[in-house]
């Protein structure tokens, strides 16, 4: 499927708890790429009601710049996820992306979409709502290629290993971080055995940022809550950006940082690109497609990895001006 999306930067999303209006304004001063306001697992169910109508009198009334802002509704299976659509969506026209939890097949999607069908023709919202789910139950991830495929309005899919970890019942008590458990002893008998660790959820991201690559989709790696451990949420997110993930929820403001830091191209990367872009068009001057570099080949496939490393960069110079 060939979309057009929006350009959006999201290297980082930070969850905001809807119920805390003291985060608001913190969070719109933020270097987070995306803000969502969470009306779901942040929120007591006796303060669902209240948490809305915050939610929507902060979209409408702090000033948010550049950044994407979505809001977390609650699950399609709860008294509350109806409401929690029509009402911000109808009365926060700043409202970019409805963040749809525990996704589990095309049907909750496109069942969303119509929703914002309907309210969008209802109110002549001049803003087109996006979508971007969690993919976070054994469902989820079993539908992943079907969901990434159900609507245009869907840009992003996000991993939610919290409530996947619940799920399979692995039992981690914290989420985000590798277990310990997930590993192989090398053979030997009369020698040191090596404990070599695995990565436990490796078939769930990686099938995720296929299906989203494979649909113009943005995979985006979910919390890490160990949020004093930074050298491990570093880790965590670079092993992410290697599957093809572009960016990382940041659940507490000392992680958004190491986010955009790890989804950004580093120096070598863009010095890289200049020159392989040089290379290739020089050598294309000459009638070649290819070029040797130190004994590498160098073809246009390494034109289109040095273009997308120029654009992601361009386009985060671009929200730069925007939010300065």
């Amino acid at each position: 499927m060939t979309r057009s999306l929006p350009a959006r930067l999201h290297r980082s999303e930070l969850a905001v708890p809807a119920s805390r209006p003291a985060f608001f304004a913190k969070a719109a001063a933020s270097a987070a790429d995306v803000v969502f306001l969470d009306l779901e697992d942040a929120v007591a169910p006796q303060m669902k009601d209240q948490a809305r109508a915050e939610a929507i009198t902060a979209l409408n009334q702090i000033d948010w710049g550049a950044k994407t802002l979505a809001v977390r509704v609650n699950g399609l299976d709860t008294p509350w996820a109806l409401q929690d659509i029509v009402d911000v969506v109808r009365q926060a026209p700043r409202l970019d992306l409805v963040l749809l939890p525990k996704a589990g097949s095309a049907f909750d999607v496109q069942f969303v979409e119509q929703i914002l069908n309907l309210i969008e023709r209802e109110t002549g919202r001049t803003k087109r709502a996006g979508i971007e789910v969690l993919i976070e139950t054994a469902r989820g991830v079993a539908n992943v290629e079907e969901i990434a495929a159900s609507s245009d309005r869907l840009e992003a899919m996000i991993f939610g290993v919290g409530d996947y970890t619940v799920e399979m019942r692995t039992f981690d008590p914290v989420f985000g971080t590798p277990s310990p458990r997930y590993a192989v002893l090398t053979h030997g008998e009369g020698t040191v055995r090596e404990r070599h660790w695995n990565d436990q959820w490796h078939f769930a991201m990686a099938r995720i940022a296929n299906a989203c690559r494979a649909n113009g989709l943005r995979p985006i790696d979910g919390p890490f809550t160990d949020y004093g451990d930074a050298d491990g949420y570093r880790a965590c997110a670079q092993r992410a950006a290697a599957l093809g993930f572009e960016g990382k929820w940041a659940i507490h403001p000392t992680q958004i940082s190491l986010a955009n830091e790890v989804f950004s191209p580093t120096p070598e990367q863009l010095s890289w690109a200049l020159r392989i872009r040089e290379m290739i068009d020089a050598s294309n001057r000459q009638g070649n497609g290819a070029v040797g570099d130190g004994g590498v080949l160098v073809d246009m496939a390494h034109l289109k990895q040095a273009n997308a490393i120029a654009d992601r960069q361009a386009l985060i110079e671009q929200q730069s001006q925007g939010a300065a």
